[in-house]
């Protein structure tokens, strides 16, 4: 082992003996080829979210403060010699509720909740710091605001209540695929969850034997369609689909479970890491570097050509490779070493948007590593436009587009020239986006976005 070598693992068990906050945030930087060392990050790949199995009775009081004394009146049965799962903060076992229906049941670790708040005031301070004495490197990579997408996203995992609304949302969700499958909560407390149990193993402990081809192509597919709708169209996602929770039952359901990491972003950001993705399936240099630029900031010294050619030589290489073959979270975070070496800073969002991407590439390969990414996201193109365009033609965005032209053109005609402007470039953008090489396609695509915007509920 190389000296190298040898400090990014100390890294990695520095990382994990910290806590379950630090262990997130070393999964961020393993996504983050622009500041991290490769050595260092591959390291960083290996963090788990597991710890040491706590005796059961350290959580009891957790139990009876959250159900009341009586707490084990609610089980026929309750499994406490080993949990299913041992996460940094919380146990997982599995018990049978009073009405015979098999449940598990998550309660939160000891303490875990001030700990993770006060790591979070450390590392703001720590933050802070780097701000000071680096301006320079904190306008094109603002490790502040990286670090609050990672903190919001994981504060729903210190209260089981906002797990529980994020496993109703997921479900419906999942409501419109035959495979993907999503636990219900039968019953939330800040820190104890119970649920249905979600029958089946971890995707990377399926062997070769089981399931058939066509099974696994099918879960492969819906999972990634299931994902991609959460970036796209839902603007909210699982933000930690890796293969430990994607649980495969004998069946050919796939069950997504623990919902406390989940990742939020706006329409704008959205849209533009579409237009990204389109410009990887389609190979499309300058339309990837476009909608990239769109997600961040230039700075006083970004050099857009520069930026537009390295992508121009880069995206060649990545269309239409399998999983097996190349890694499109990979090429995700390549993109935006290049687009920092270039001076352009990037929303904060990427971080948390890389690495969903990273883990749900990381489990369709446990399942179908035949699965070209870029084949699922031209085949998913036509139903996430129609989606994101009757969104865009919604009576509340409609409302909100005639008050900002309205506003704008109340404050003089200068300013209603650039709201029209701006009108003209997305019109140009969107027929940019939609021009992919086949004519059929863009045929297809026009006729849905009319059909979309002529599409209006009937009254009563």
């Amino acid at each position: 082992m190389t000296t190298e070598q040898q400090r990014a693992r100390a890294i990695r068990q520095a990382l994990e003996e910290l806590g379950p906050l630090y262990v997130k945030v070393g999964q961020i930087l393993s996504t983050r080829p622009d500041f991290v060392p490769d050595y260092v990050r591959e390291e960083l790949a290996l963090l788990t979210d597991q710890a040491t199995v706590r005796p059961f009775a350290s959580f009891v009081p957790a139990l009876e403060a959250e159900l009341g004394a009586n707490w084990r009146e609610a089980f026929s049965s309750f499994e406490t010699g080993r949990p299913l799962g041992a996460a940094s903060l919380a146990q997982v076992y599995r018990a049978t509720r009073r009405d015979g229906t098999p449940c598990v049941v998550k309660i939160q670790r000891p303490g875990s909740y001030g700990m993770v708040l006060g790591d979070m005031t450390v590392l703001r301070r720590v933050t802070r710091v780097i701000k000071r004495a680096a301006p320079q490197f904190n306008e094109v990579i603002d490790t502040g605001a990286m670090l609050d997408v990672v903190f919001r996203a994981m504060s729903d995992e210190l209260d089981f209540t906002r797990e529980a609304a994020n496993m109703k949302d997921a479900r419906r969700a999942a409501k419109e695929f035959k495979t993907i499958k999503v636990p219900k909560a039968l019953l939330a407390t800040p820190r104890v969850l119970i649920q249905s149990l979600a029958d089946g193993q971890a995707a990377h402990r399926l062997k070769e034997d089981e399931l058939s081809r066509k099974q696994r192509k099918k879960i492969a597919k819906e999972f990634v369609a299931y994902m991609l709708r959460g970036f796209f169209v839902d603007r909210t996602f699982h933000a930690d689909p890796h293969p430990g929770n994607l649980l495969v039952s004998p069946d050919g359901k796939a069950h997504v479970i623990d919902w406390g990491m989940v990742g939020r972003i706006d329409r704008s950001t959205s849209s533009a890491m579409l237009g990204t993705m389109i410009g990887m399936a389609y190979n499309d240099g300058p339309a990837l570097a476009q909608s990239w630029i769109r997600m961040g900031t230039a700075t006083p010294w970004s050099d857009i050509g520069g930026f537009t050619s390295d992508i121009a030589r880069f995206v060649p290489h990545i269309t239409n490779a399998s999983l097996a073959e190349l890694n499109f979270g990979v090429a995700l975070t390549s993109v935006l070493a290049f687009s920092t070496s270039r001076g352009i800073q990037t929303t904060p969002n990427v971080s948390i948007l890389g690495k969903a991407v990273a883990n749900m590439e990381g489990t369709v390969r446990h399942i179908h590593p035949a699965l070209k990414l870029s084949e699922s996201i031209r085949d998913l193109l036509q139903d996430i436009v129609l989606d994101m365009v009757r969104d865009l033609a919604s009576p509340e965005q409609l409302a909100q587009y005639g008050l900002h032209t309205l506003h704008a053109l109340t404050n003089g005609p200068g300013q209603g020239t650039r709201v029209l402007n701006d009108i003209a470039d997305r019109q140009l953008t969107l027929h940019n986006h939609t021009r992919f090489h086949d004519t059929r396609f863009s045929k297809r695509a026009f006729a849905l976005v009319l059909l979309a915007l002529g599409h209006r509920p009937r009254p009563g």
